[in-house]
């Protein structure tokens, strides 16, 4: 198991790489659909095959509550209670405890929480993160780590971020005690919010500790884009360049490409499949909002010239009947285009960096991703 650098981008920062893991190879860049909660929302693992998707993300902090470890345990991990048999990604827990602000204590041993499903006092620490991930079955596994919110002052940041090295820690030592063959890949996790020192400290640390892989968290928590792309930057720059990298949480497909040219491989995102329960799709031209008036008869699919399912068989007008219907087909059907349209633009981008035209595809795409929003007095919300 392990990563390979086929070749950087000649203009940007932007890597083809492939990483290997138990359960397959994996082509990156990549985008990774999101399944809390050992579910794409609105798809089935055949389906997530057929539009593309390499590896899926799975959630500690919810599998832990719901089922239970001990039901996943007993039918055989997460890979046969899903019946998905390709890479999961776990995420820690972190981001989630995180969102539970009103809810939790944190201690240097780990985080006191309330259950949100039925308020029942909870613990995890690095440790419980790691024995949960591995029992899981995950073949990449996320350290424990404390998100600080947007905005905070250094002086919280460098705190939070003190005990989050020493959790990183914790966790490579629980991993080096485990069996060879049940240890997942394991990636760190740079913190830092907003400032270049702390980020830098944290990229740094992380690297001396050795993990298979590192991510960058703290990000797209409410700060402006430039932060975003700032805190990136400064975390990327002090990363080793024979290891993946992984921008958590994020994002527009613009948001992709730029990162793709800053040197990132791996994303995930829950805006396709949220924007699709709302009724909107994405294009190349930007998102569309099926429920407006002027697709009420449109005979056209999503996005002419698509190859997926959707849009290779049914049409705006039909789409949006469903959706004002509140039809559950209507919500499938643009989760499955926007997962495509997202899982195509990363093949996309690995065509372009192969045939060294990735700066040209980075300019044009992202001059064209426009808001394709039809602009009349009809337009219903």
């Amino acid at each position: 198991m392990g990563f390979k650098l086929l070749s950087t981008d000649l203009v940007t920062q932007a890597r083809r790489g492939q990483l290997q893991t138990r359960h397959g190879g994996i082509e990156t860049p990549v985008f990774m659909p999101v399944g809390t909660q050992a579910t794409v929302k609105a798809t089935t693992p055949a389906e997530l095959c057929e539009v593309g998707a390499q590896i899926i993300l799975g959630n500690t902090y919810h599998l832990f509550l719901r089922p239970g470890l001990e039901v996943i345990r007993e039918m055989g991990g997460l890979h046969r209670f899903m019946n998905w048999h390709a890479p999961i990604l776990t995420d820690s827990g972190g981001f989630q405890v995180f969102s539970l602000s009103k809810l939790r204590r944190i201690t240097e041993e780990g985080v006191h929480f309330n259950n949100h499903l039925d308020g029942s006092p909870c613990f995890l620490s690095p440790e419980i993160a790691m024995q949960i991930q591995t029992t899981l079955g995950s073949d990449i596994a996320m350290v424990f780590d404390e998100c600080p919110p947007y905005p905070c002052e250094h002086e919280y940041a460098s705190a939070s971020l003190d005990r989050t090295l020493r959790w990183a820690e914790r966790c490579r030592s629980w991993l080096e005690k485990q069996s060879a063959d049940h240890r997942p890949l394991t990636f760190g996790i740079v913190q830092g919010a907003v400032y270049h020192d702390l980020r830098k400290r944290s990229a740094c640390s992380l690297v001396d500790l050795d993990f298979d892989g590192y991510a960058v968290g703290g990000v797209s928590v409410g700060e402006p884009e430039e932060e975003m792309m700032r805190a990136i930057e400064n975390s990327e720059r002090f990363l080793p360049i024979q290891k993946p990298r992984y921008a958590m949480g994020l994002g527009t497909p613009p948001q992709i490409i730029e990162m793709v040219a800053r040197g990132i491989d791996m994303f995930d995102c829950v805006l396709p499949t949220r924007l699709a329960r709302n009724g909107t799709a994405f294009t190349a031209r930007g998102t569309m909002n099926l429920k407006n008036n002027p697709y009420r008869a449109d005979p056209r699919p999503i996005e002419e010239g698509c190859e997926c399912s959707t849009c290779q068989q049914f049409t705006r007008a039909y789409i949006r009947h469903l959706i004002k219907a509140e039809e559950i087909l209507g919500l499938r059907l643009v989760t499955i285009h926007n997962l495509y349209f997202y899982l195509r633009l990363m093949i996309l981008i690995r065509t372009a960096l192969e045939q060294g035209t990735f700066a040209q595809f980075r300019e044009q795409f992202v001059a064209n991703y426009i808001k394709h929003e039809p602009k009349s007095s009809e337009d219903e919300s």
